[in-house]
């Protein structure tokens, strides 16, 4: 779910609707969100790029909040936008009711829209997408480590996120180079953080060294004649 909000505020960066240095104010239900934290403080004044920081690197309910809040006046209403990007981009069964990934009914994903939505995030925002790889973020005080269980554990990893929640269990959609082909794995179900990690790295490495891209065949070459 935050992949989406994360790739939403970057689409509208983009289309010029909000800058990365505006400043949105948190609210008390921010604040009093639970789950995953930023940190932040009822009426503190936060930039977008550092919501967007606490949002992908410490998994901030508050962050993710925020900045629905102050884009679009609503959880609710936000999602709307997420919604029509999981459309744009194919995620056919997909449906977004808030911008954290709270529990809530009729809120849903599979692994293979997630997978489609990485990679169109990667692909679109090559820049932005750069952050996911950052180790940790303080804020409020508080130091906390990037999630991600195969950043620096697995060779060209770079991002994305992780997840959980009671019905889907423990997820993560992650990714890495190798060499100059990029691998984009989705993980779910899993019944605990250790479970997570170890099956996240398993997986990735099995991907690195079972698979190879190789060329086949040369732009406007002849394959055979009939």
């Amino acid at each position: 779910t935050k992949i989406m909000t994360a790739y939403v505020v970057y689409k509208l960066e983009r289309q010029g609707r909000l800058s990365f240095n505006d400043k949105f104010t948190v609210s008390r239900y921010a604040h009093k969100r639970g789950g995953s934290t930023m940190f932040l403080r009822e009426g503190e004044k936060v930039s977008v790029k550092n919501l967007l920081i606490g949002l992908m690197i410490l998994s901030g309910n508050d962050a993710a909040i925020t900045l629905a809040e102050n884009i679009s006046g609503s959880e609710a209403n936000f999602a709307g936008l997420m919604n029509e990007a999981a459309r744009s981009l194919g995620m056919t069964n997909t449906r977004f009711k808030n911008p954290s990934g709270w529990p809530a009914e009729g809120h849903y994903s599979t692994a293979r829209d997630l997978a489609l939505l990485s990679a169109a995030l990667i692909q679109e925002f090559p820049q932005q997408y750069k952050m996911f790889s950052r180790r940790d973020f303080k804020w409020g005080g508080v130091a906390q480590a990037n999630r991600n269980p195969i950043l620096g554990n697995i060779q060209g990893a770079d991002g994305l996120k992780t997840g959980h929640t009671n019905a889907g269990g423990y997820g993560f959609a992650g990714s890495a180079m190798a060499g100059d082909r990029r691998i984009i794995m989705v993980v779910n179900g899993l019944n605990s953080k250790s479970a997570r990690r170890s099956e996240s790295r398993r997986i990735m490495d099995w991907a690195q060294r079972t698979f190879s891209t190789y060329a086949l065949l040369r732009d406007n070459q002849v394959v055979e004649h009939a």
